[in-house]
């Protein structure tokens, strides 16, 4: 086994021993790693080595970490030589496609919903303050890092709070990226027979197994998916991540085009070759005037509260962060979060065009998952095929993304100590790729206790672990517990209980109501 190469990493600050695990080896998606540039290397982070210490000490007596020195800035010197084939390479533009796909989910397809029940203005608002706290969230992490000189979530849960916290942050990453790799397969499963079926013409399939959708995810699963998920790299994936980002472009293109094109209202496409109009006032000559074609600029209904958890979470990519700066070239935490900002401020404006057209087309008809909408004008448009082609590839190249934070998440938690080594390596990802199969396959209803998932692991990534562990981690003598900064993160996570109260109160009213409409997912 290659992890035996421990030895000549002893020499590490013991402050710094537990850094990561997975340092000199590390899993380039055990992104962990951060590249031999240590994170100190800016104005917030000169004190790495000497905080590290000084907060370190409950916790970090063990030095069980070899590679974990890749953070040290005492050592950057030789880890230039030793680690260069971990030091961060991956371009700035790469990283921007990579955090912009693991931030684009399919709750993209959501959002016209969502603005239907909260209108315009509301909607905009809310989708502005999710932005912003998911840029301030971002910057908590990356102080925190700075400071302790170490990319990795789990490694921050154990500095601040030992091994419960790296626990804590390990399961929280590990049940949420499972539950998002779920829901995009469940997305594979469901509308890729009735892509085929559209394109090849079939009305009635007769079980045939290219329609079974449970046989296509198993085909996507091991053609596209797998292939991807064993790079030993992150950053490796930039290019199918630019690609996915094309993919949710056209879909966007395709969006604002049909509203020019779908009349309002509009009618259903009966299958029997008839049509029957779906809205009454469809008789109306007064086509715009028709109250149905006027768009709401506020609206609050019984379903508005549930769409305040489809939009805080729409910004969730977490867990992919310290990846991703890991492995970015000359990485400053200037750098990674301007990084950051660019992918929010761009998934920002498709968000809210992609919502606005949807909502524009359709207005109070428009369904929980936009694509099912077109298709009740006419389920074999081409234009519509494509974009649920070009969806369905996204969402493909997106799990890998996802799945990178989750192994590295067990390497944490079961192989604390080890350094990179193939068969585990892709032994993890097989596990978790049939793992995850058998549930797309064999659970159908699932989804409901993803929603749980979601609304309880969703707000400790994004709100709750990055404030407590920024109050943990920073020195007191920084920054008190009552200067601003400290109070803002004490808030900041308070905002976190609030979510994750909230998205738990409207998934356990559906479940008792039979409504079925809490979606917490990202």
């Amino acid at each position: 086994m290659s992890e035996d190469k421990p030895a000549e990493t002893v020499e590490t600050a013991p402050a710094e021993v537990n850094a990561i695990p997975n340092g000199k080896g590390h899993e380039p998606s055990e992104e962990i790693t951060a590249s031999a540039k240590t994170p100190p290397a800016e104005d917030g982070e000169k004190e790495a080595v000497p905080n590290s210490a000084q907060n370190a000490s409950p916790h970090r007596t063990e030095a069980n970490l070899p590679e974990s020195q890749e953070f040290l800035s005492g050592v950057e010197d030789k880890k230039t030589t030793r680690f260069t084939d971990f030091e961060g390479k991956t371009s700035f533009g790469m990283s921007v496609f990579n955090l912009g796909n693991a931030i684009m989910g399919s709750g993209i397809l959501g959002l016209a919903y969502a603005m239907a029940n909260t209108g315009v203005i509301l909607f905009l608002v809310l989708l502005t303050v999710v932005a912003v706290l998911s840029s301030y969230s971002i910057h908590l992490l990356l102080k925190s890092s700075g400071i302790v000189g170490i990319r990795a979530y789990e490694q921050l849960g154990y500095r601040a709070f030992g091994t419960p916290g790296k626990m804590a942050a390990g399961i929280a990453i590990t049940l949420q990226n499972i539950g998002a790799m779920s829901s995009y397969l469940y997305i594979v499963k469901y509308e890729f027979p009735l892509v085929i079926q559209a394109f090849l013409k079939v009305d009635k399939p007769a079980g045939e197994w290219y329609l079974n959708g449970n046989y296509l995810v198993i085909i996507v699963s091991v053609a596209v998916i797998l292939p991807l998920a064993l790079m030993k790299q992150l950053g490796y994936l930039g290019y199918t991540s630019g690609f996915s980002l094309s993919c949710m472009v056209f879909f966007l293109i395709s969006v604002i085009y049909k509203k020019f094109n779908v009349p309002c209202p509009f009618v259903d496409f009966a299958f029997n070759g008839t049509a029957s109009v779906l809205n009454v006032s469809a008789m109306d000559p007064g086509g715009e005037d028709n109250p149905a074609c006027i768009p709401k600029l506020a609206n609050l209904n019984s379903q508005t509260a549930y769409t305040i958890p489809i939009l805080a979470f729409a910004f969730v990519c977490h867990p992919e962060v310290l990846p991703i700066y890991t492995e970015l070239r000359n990485a400053t935490k200037k750098k990674m979060q301007h990084v950051a900002n660019i992918s929010i401020a761009v998934m920002y404006g498709m968000y809210f065009l992609a919502a606005l057209f949807g909502y524009l087309t359709f207005y109070g008809e428009v369904e929980a998952e936009l694509l099912h909408t077109y298709s009740r004008i006419d389920p074999y448009d081409t234009l519509i095929l494509c974009v649920r082609v070009a969806v369905l590839t996204a969402v493909t190249l997106t799990v890998p993304i996802v799945l990178f934070p989750v192994r590295r998440a067990i390497q944490q938690m079961m192989f604390p100590n080890k350094t990179f080594y193939w068969p585990r390596h892709i032994a993890i990802a097989f596990v978790l790729l049939t793992f995850i199969n058998l549930l797309v396959i064999f659970a159908p209803n699932i989804l409901g206790i993803f929603g749980i998932i979601g609304a309880t692991s969703a707000p400790c990534l994004i709100f709750i672990f990055p404030a407590v562990f920024y109050i943990r981690i920073v020195p007191k003598e920084e920054e008190p517990l009552r200067s601003v900064p400290k109070i803002l993160a004490a808030c900041f996570a308070g905002i976190g209980f609030l979510f994750m109260i909230m998205s738990l109160s409207f998934i356990i009213i559906d479940w008792t109501s039979g409504t079925g409409k809490a979606s917490s997912g990202h």
